[in-house]
């Protein structure tokens, strides 16, 4: 049973989740809020508080339809090749699908990662609207660090469309996690039974957590790590949300998204900044430690394996100034 604590807070984010569009300006914004900054005026004072209560924010409408058409036709000529394959790019089909000859082009493809060299993709990592609230987040001189257009098929049986709770800071080897923030925008009407989004608010004030593939009897997607030892009774909370809208989330806030029940894909296009302060870390030796080991064996089959390449290395090379200057990463 939820807490009195926890019930209110969940009326507090529904009433959120309803409201209308952020479109007041606030020039002094209050000092002493951990999670945003107090050099953007983007955020009402309310709105930064709920942020440093919940750890996410969800902006109606932020981006127009022509744009996400202008993103989902580009996925379809590069998932059928009628162009050639951006450098760097990564694409990853469901392990329910991967080996199915049935399934062709986009229809094959559940997610395509690292679209940072393609210009067309790339254009919403630079989205002046995007731009405007991650400067809210972590300041003006800011990193595209990770991109990712997500095609969530329906799910074949498997339960393998599911994407397993997790804190996206458990693949980042750089810090403070407090200037990190991803944005993610649905490119159509997204709910429960085409695998909306799922947070536990406030989690993000906690600290980053053992990550592991989640034992499903059906499969597990390739790097598809799930949270360990984290409170299953915490409150959840399932982001409905219409195209265009956008949800900013902390790097440690717990997230996931459940299976496709219906007939259609599930698409979503997604960005993570930081700011160009942060600094790369090793993390040998911390709870990182096992992500580090598979992205660098992934690498080097992509390199070879005479190619000496470290965590943070790869983050180097794909990492990409959207705003400011490039300070350390």
């Amino acid at each position: 049973m939820a807490s009195a604590k926890q019930t209110a807070r969940i009326r507090v984010i529904d009433g959120h989740l309803k409201s209308k569009p952020v479109t007041s300006l606030h020039s002094t914004p209050p000092n002493g809020l951990k999670y945003t900054v107090d050099s953007c005026h983007v955020l009402s004072m309310k709105e930064r508080e709920f942020f440093e209560e919940n750890g996410f924010f969800v902006v109606k409408g932020l981006v127009d339809q022509k744009d996400l058409d202008i993103y989902r036709e580009r996925f379809k000529q590069i998932c059928n090749g009628q162009i050639p394959r951006p450098p760097g790019l990564i694409v990853m089909k469901d392990v329910a699908i991967a080996k199915s000859e049935y399934m062709q082009g986009d229809s094959a493809i559940t997610k395509i990662q690292d679209f940072h060299s393609d210009p067309v993709l790339f254009e919403y990592c630079s989205h002046e609207g995007i731009l405007k609230y991650a400067e809210q987040f972590i300041g003006k001189d800011m990193m595209a660090m990770h991109t990712m257009l997500i095609n969530k098929p329906p799910d074949p049986g498997s339960k393998s469309s599911r994407h397993p709770l997790h804190q996206d800071l458990h693949y980042f080897p750089f810090r403070p996690a407090d200037r990190i923030v991803a944005s993610w925008t649905a490119m159509e009407h997204v709910d429960r039974r085409n695998g909306c989004l799922v947070v536990l608010p406030g989690t993000h004030k906690g600290k980053l957590l053992q990550h592991q593939y989640p034992e499903w009897e059906g499969g597990v997607n390739k790097m598809y790590h799930g949270v360990r030892d984290f409170d299953e009774n915490s409150p959840r909370v399932h982001l409905v949300m219409e195209p265009g809208d956008t949800v900013f989330f902390h790097p440690l806030l717990i997230h996931g998204s459940g299976m496709n029940t219906t007939n259609g894909f599930r698409k979503a296009i997604s960005c993570h900044y930081a700011s160009s302060h942060c600094e790369y870390i090793d993390v040998k030796g911390t709870v990182q430690e096992n992500i580090e080991k598979e992205v660098i064996e992934i690498a080097k089959r992509r390199l070879g394996d005479d190619v000496q390449i470290e965590f943070h290395d790869v983050w180097y090379m794909k990492g990409k100034l959207v705003h400011g200057e490039r300070v350390n990463l």
